[in-house]
């Protein structure tokens, strides 16, 4: 069974609705697919960790919130197929799901962007403390992502 946590839901300022890890981890890629940062941003422990594919890790929602920032820049993606496993003590948590992105702005370091579509499959990981997400681990296909656009 999972263990049922409180978490602030920003959609009901001043209330607090109990999420179990399953509905924390949807609710985040929820925030995700409509944009609402802050929102996504909220859900996060306020020293998050945060293993980006193939790079460091960053620590701290301000850190995220900046990340994000430029991955707006860059790309509109799209959660889709999303499945959510959690742990028996409801402290950590996976996702599997595709990306379904588009490549708007040329990120540093990677080919030149012209629009070009792709879909991905991801895996996430996640630590949870106190009702909120306090590690977040991605990992793609990098080699796949740079074939889809091109490279």
């Amino acid at each position: 069974m999972l263990k049922t946590i409180a978490v602030d839901d920003p959609s009901h300022t001043g209330h607090i609705r109990h999420m179990n890890p399953t509905e924390l981890i949807q609710h985040y890629y929820n925030t995700f697919n409509t944009g609402d940062r802050e929102a996504m941003l909220s859900l996060l422990t306020e020293d998050v960790a945060h293993d980006i594919n193939q790079g460091t890790t960053e620590t701290g929602r301000d850190a995220f919130r900046t990340f994000l920032h430029k991955m707006d820049q860059c790309y509109a993606e799209q959660v889709q197929d999303l499945v959510v496993m959690t742990s028996a003590g409801g402290d950590r948590a996976s996702a599997e799901f595709y990306i379904k992105g588009t490549y708007l702005r040329t990120d540093e370091g990677l080919p030149p962007a012209t629009g070009q579509t792709y879909y991905l499959r991801v895996g996430a990981f996640f630590e949870i403390r106190d009702g909120q997400i306090s590690r977040v681990t991605n990992y793609y296909n990098l080699s796949e992502w740079l074939r889809a656009v091109g490279a």
